[in-house]
């Protein structure tokens, strides 16, 4: 849940053009050389398959956010609370009205589904310790963006000594996201 959904375009030294995927497919149907190219031609079909694939990716990129939101819905909304003013949201304003709302709906229906034939005492549910917590020790592909020096990867155990690298500017890498989720929230590396 740490990418917020927004989709970014340009080159290198310039400051980049953040778009929503929607704002995305938009530009790309609006292009001026799909509208200049005759409807029989090659070249249009090939475009109109091109915007096609990338609405597929977006979609599934879109539904798999919303599947973690509504699998983790109580966590991703206290992580939505608990950030400091002026610190970016990791959700979009759609995806914050939909966690809320899934958040209500989901109590509304335990009520009247369970709740009310259970003893007085029984009849509140606290959500957080509900739904499970998500796994921050699975493993996520990142892109780094800016150098990072001394990145504890694993801990100290008993077998091994800490595992410390160093993160080089426009480097990949598979890590633990729990070990990069502080440089994934500054903006020094990117989930990809």
């Amino acid at each position: 849940m740490a990418d917020t959904g927004d989709v970014s375009g340009g080159e290198e030294g310039q400051e980049e053009e953040v778009m929503t995927p929607a704002e995305l497919i938009n530009k790309l149907e609006e292009e001026e050389n799909l509208q200049r190219v005759t409807k029989g031609d090659v070249k249009a079909s090939v475009h109109r398959m091109e915007i096609d694939r990338i609405r597929f990716v977006l979609s599934s990129y879109l539904r798999s956010r919303l599947q973690k939101i509504e699998r983790f819905f109580p966590h991703v909304l206290e992580k939505e609370k608990s950030r400091a003013d002026g610190d970016p949201s990791f959700l979009s304003p759609e995806e914050f009205a939909f966690a809320k709302e899934y958040l209500a709906n989901t109590e509304v229906y335990l009520r009247n589904v369970a709740l009310k034939h259970m003893p007085p005492n029984l009849q509140n549910i606290d959500m957080l310790k509900a739904v499970p917590e998500p796994c921050l020790d699975s493993f996520v592909f990142l892109r780094v963006k800016e150098r990072q020096e001394n990145i504890l990867v694993e801990p100290e155990t008993d077998e091994q000594r800490e595992y410390v690298v160093d993160l080089d500017e426009g480097s990949q890498h598979l890590i633990r996201y729990r070990t990069i989720a502080p440089l994934v929230a500054s903006g020094a590396v990117q989930l990809i």
